[in-house]
């Protein structure tokens, strides 16, 4: 059967908010959509989502169609992807985007399986080049390289997406389009688990995806004494730390902060890099940063070869001289 004209995009939310990725997936969608015409479709499913749904109208799509039940209240496999699964039959998409959060990775593969089609995982680029092939890209053979990968004999095309990678479009004054509700029959899905209670870690970890300015640490920095440096400077900018994943590998500071193929991608106004040489995989995380910022020894590092402003030195000595102009002493 003949795919239709249409880009999906698979909407997260949680606690009655709509994860950003979301919004960075529309816009990349509409990018997408100029090249062959295609429609932007937005599928959103939960329970009491009426506002949410008249919410993403406000961003550059086509339609939002919603399906709500309350086997859908909370994340549910079973009942996420039979309804998913519906929507595709009903749409019949040419691509299916997806966040590559722990839903979406729960939840794509399982549409793919439904659908007989292939998924191309944790992209960080997506094109349709002048002969309407979809390019999918993303890190292969533990990061070292960069993959372009394509689906022409199946469909719908799809590929989760990893937050950060991607702008996300401004939000219209008025509707961009309607909210269109499918029903779906759900007495005959064997639902093989139910969530009945979510206990949320105590942890105050930043969300370093959405901070301006990111002040990261490598193996430089020597251990977690010298985080405390690269501490005082992010709240002296207004900012939050970040680490290279041999930081994390050592326990210096919390996963939650390690930018890179492996992490989080970000892309702050102003990123400071400090004793951060610049592999690959770090590199792919954070090299949309407006301004970067690299103190490091080595000059040759391949992070002084993407940074705006280089500083050969030794960070010990020259962080601290920043935190005093800045008003600290250290």
């Amino acid at each position: 059967m003949k795919h239709s004209n249409i880009i999906s995009i698979i909407a997260e939310h949680k606690d009655k908010q709509l994860n950003p990725v979301t919004f960075e997936l529309i816009n990349k969608a509409n990018e997408l959509a100029v090249v062959k015409g295609h429609k932007v479709s937005v599928l959103l499913m939960g329970s009491e989502i009426n506002e949410l749904a008249a919410e993403l109208t406000h961003y550059n799509c086509d339609e939002v169609v919603y399906i709500q039940d309350p086997l859908l209240n909370n994340y549910n496999t079973d009942a996420y992807t039979h309804a998913a699964t519906q929507y595709i039959k009903e749409k019949n998409p040419d691509i299916v985007l997806i966040g590559a959060t722990a839903q979406g990775r729960d939840l794509a593969p399982r549409i793919a399986a439904r659908n007989k089609t292939g998924l191309t995982a944790d992209c960080t680029a997506l094109e349709i080049d002048e002969n309407g092939t979809f390019l999918m890209t993303r890190p292969a053979f533990g990061g070292n390289l960069m993959a372009t990968i394509t689906c022409e004999n199946h469909h719908p095309r799809m590929s989760t997406v990893r937050p950060g990678v991607f702008f996300r479009g401004e939000r219209l004054n008025k509707p961009a389009c309607e909210t269109i509700e499918i029903k779906v029959d759900f007495s005959l899905v064997k639902i093989r688990g139910i969530l009945l209670e979510q206990q949320k870690e105590k942890k105050q970890v930043a969300n370093i995806s959405e901070s301006n300015v990111i002040i990261a640490g490598g193996r430089g920095m020597g251990g977690k004494k010298g985080f405390d440096l690269l501490k005082k400077l992010a709240d002296l900018l207004g900012g939050t730390i970040a680490a290279s994943r041999p930081v994390i590998d050592q326990g210096w500071v919390d996963k939650e902060y390690q930018v890179g193929q492996t992490g989080k991608t970000v892309r702050p106004r102003l990123y400071i890099a400090c004793g951060i040489s610049g592999a690959l995989q770090h590199i792919a995380g954070m090299q949309e940063s407006d301004f970067i910022v690299a103190i490091n020894k080595n000059e040759d590092a391949p992070i002084m070869k993407i940074a705006d402003l280089g500083i050969v030195g030794d960070v010990h000595k020259i962080l601290p001289e920043m935190i005093e102009r800045l008003g600290i002493k250290a």
